[in-house]
Order: structure tokens, then sequence, then C-alpha cells
């Protein structure tokens, strides 16, 4: 594209399930770690599946991010999670803290997330059914408004850009990461912090467990149960967390002396509109397959240049159909298909957080040169055998130095979005 600026990403955070900073999280994923565990309370509360990815931290691990104040009715753990990837990614990428009182004309927050503050809004309802509204607090709007997390994160950082937040389900993160993109490559913006985050708890994982659409047959065996790619793949694991990167202008970047991770190409969201087959829980292949292209074409690179992709891969039906849509929209498959991998089947699926703890991983994956491996991966589903050779879909981790990696998310409303990453050099 003409006139079109270059964007790096200069700062990564991460609260997975298997890891709540960066470092344990690349060791975790190039090791195989699950953060997948049986979660007693939802035995108590008669789930089905009784098995969460649920990121792991002490109470007090919340003091170096908050302060008094802030955590005095703090009840929102997508506001902790979101928090604590966003100011790691920030301090990541080498940028102050504002502590003037000119906002950073320059810098903003684009923080995506599906529901905000759960826990928060049942104590409310509680409370307000009791007639004790006036007991709610002053944080109680802050911690269940879903644009609370990018206000939060605006106001630590004094951003004076653009601070909102996204919402689309799945593809959420990625879509985040491609909001920042295009306003930063248009001249608009210097820097933005973007990502996602998802609320963790039965309130937010009750629904998914009514339509049965979880595995149930893991309970005693909660690291084999998120199975994507898999023969014997049962439905997604629900998870929680979130991820955060800082994504800047190269001029920027290179003007300060900032890390650069790795560089944005370009992307491409789109929706299938619920037609041919697309619904509120199933994505239209042909839109799923336009989105690829047009993120390719965006790009300006040729679709043979994909050294892997890190797909949505959900550990559901549906997963042969995405290897089968990235075949037809690449143009590729057999032995000539880029390697791909999903980490759901280490975190399961982080929900509206998915799309931003994935992108950490898939520019971890070109900075480090390795490709991790798929767990639970090792009976290969056989339509996807069908389309793509077995050394693919590595299920080991392995040293490699990818070049071009395609991160792709599709969410319920039959949402889609794809951003393409490229190694900096």
């Amino acid at each position: 594209m003409m006139n079109r600026r270059r964007v790096v990403i200069t700062g990564l955070g991460v609260v997975a399930p298997n890891g709540t900073n960066v470092s344990v999280f690349k060791n975790h994923v190039r090791n195989g770690v699950s953060g997948i565990q049986y979660i007693d309370e939802l035995n108590h509360l008669n789930f089905s599946c009784q098995i969460a990815g649920l990121p792991m931290y002490k109470e007090d691990y919340l003091n170096n991010y908050f302060n008094s104040i802030q955590l005095r009715g703090l009840n929102a753990s997508g506001m902790e999670y979101g928090v604590i990837a966003g100011m790691d990614a920030w301090k990541d990428s080498k940028l102050p803290i504002n502590d003037s009182e000119t906002p950073l004309w320059d810098a903003g927050v684009i923080f995506g997330t599906g529901i905000l503050g759960v826990d928060k809004f049942r104590e409310a309802i509680y409370k307000v059914d009791e007639g004790k509204v006036r007991r709610l607090g002053s944080t109680t709007v802050i911690q269940t408004m879903a644009s609370g997390i990018s206000a939060f994160l605006g106001g630590m950082l004094g951003s004076g850009n653009v601070v909102t937040t996204n919402s689309s389900a799945c593809s959420t993160g990625t879509e985040a990461i491609l909001m920042a993109y295009d306003r930063i490559s248009d001249g608009k913006a210097e820097i933005i912090l973007a990502g996602s985050t998802n609320d963790s708890g039965p309130y937010v994982w009750g629904g998914f467990d009514a339509m049965r659409i979880l595995p149930y047959k893991y309970n005693e065996d909660p690291t084999s149960a998120s199975r994507p790619m898999s023969a014997t793949a049962s439905g997604f694991v629900p998870g929680s967390g979130a991820g955060a990167l800082v994504i800047e202008s190269l001029d920027s970047a290179q003007k300060r002396g900032a890390p650069i991770y790795a560089e944005i190409l370009g992307g491409h969201v789109n929706s299938g509109g619920q037609r041919k087959g697309g619904s509120m829980t199933a994505p239209n292949s042909e839109a799923v397959q336009h989105c690829i292209r047009k993120a390719v074409t965006n790009a300006e690179i040729d679709p043979g240049e994909i050294d892997a992709i890190n797909g949505h891969l959900t550990a559901t039906t549906m997963d042969s159909v995405e290897i089968q849509n990235w075949c037809i929209a690449l143009g590729r498959k057999g032995q000539d298909f880029p390697y791909i991998n999903s980490l759901k089947s280490m975190v399961g699926h982080c929900l509206a957080a998915s799309g931003s703890i994935e992108s950490v991983a898939t520019v971890l994956q070109l900075k480090e040169d390795f490709i991790f491996g798929n767990v639970n991966c090792e009976d290969l589903h056989p339509e996807i055998e069908n389309l793509v050779s077995r050394d693919r879909i590595p299920t080991k981790t392995f040293d490699y130095s990818p070049k071009i990696i395609a991160k792709a998310s599709f969410g319920f409303g039959d949402v889609n979005a794809c951003v393409i990453f490229k190694k900096y050099t």
C-alpha cells in the first residue's frame, strides 16, 4: 500500500493459564506445559465439564500493579488479568509511565473483552435486590462496564490518543491488534497498547457447559482434555487470561532505541453474515477463506511465503473444516502446507483473550526461532491427515526460523480476523 507506515511490536505481556509472565509462558509453551486443571467449584456447581484453564497467582501479586485504593472492592478477574498483562507489556517496551499532567497525545489503548466484572456484577445484583443500592460502592460501574479495562489502562498510562474497547467474541484480541495496526499505519497514532482479556469462573463458563460443547470425560485427566486436530477431540476447554502487545510505528521505535519483537505486515477482519452455513456459533467457510486471502493481499505477500500458521483450532468438529479453509485460501496442501499449531492444546480456549494470548505466543516463535508442538495431537484427525502432511502438524517443539506467521481467530457471530506477523530484520 502506498504511503503506509511500517508497524512493529515493542512489548509483550501475558497472563495465561500456563504462565503469568512472558518468561514463564515462553518456557512452558516451548516445553508443552499445560495450564488446564480440575476446578473443584465446578464440581460443586454440577458442571459436566469440571476443568478449565485458569491463571494462577497469589493475591498479594496484585500489589505490584494496583494501589490500595484501586484494590478496594476489586472483584473483576478480567480487570486483574488485563492490567497485569498491559502494564507488563508497557514496561517490556521500555516506555516510561507518564507522570506529567499532559496526556500522551500519540499513545492510545485498544483493549478488548467479551465480558468484564461478572463476579462484581453478581455482587451488585444481590445488593440491589436487597435494597442496599447505597452499599454498591464507587467502583461497581468501572469494574462492570466493558470499556473499564481500556479506561483503567488509559488512566494509568496517561494516554491521550484513542482509548477504547472492542468486543467480537473469540476474534476480539486479533481484531484489537489490527485496529491498532490500522491506526498507526495511517499515521493517527505512534504507540498503542493493544490486547484483550476475559473474566474467569463459573458465571462465564456455565453457558458453554449448558451448550454441551465442553469435554466432560477428562475431569480426572485435565491436561489431556484439550485436543485440537485430534481424532478424539470432544470439545473445547474453557479458559481465561489476557494478552497485551505494545504496537508502535517503526520510526518511533527506532528513534527511542526500543526492542523490536516482530513486524506486523497487515491483516483483515470480516464477517460471514451468518449466511452459507454461518450462524451465531458456526463460521461461513467462504468468509473465512475470504478473510485469509484478504489478509495475505493486505500484507503484500505471496501465500507461499507463509512459514507457519497459528490457528483458531478449538478441539471441536470444526477443526478439520478450518484446515480445509486454510488449504483453499492459501492454495497449499500436503507437504506444501505451512507448519500449523494451536496454543489451545495447552491453555484451553481463553475466549475473548484467546487472540491476544495466542498472538504473544506467535510473536515469541518469530523472535526466538522455534515452532511449538501441539499437545494431545498424536492421533491426528483422519480428515485433516487427508489434507495436510503429518509433519506439518508437529507434536514436539523444534528449532526453526520462521520468517512469516499467519495468526487467525474465528468467533461466535460468524466474525473473523487474520493478522500477518513477520520476523523483524
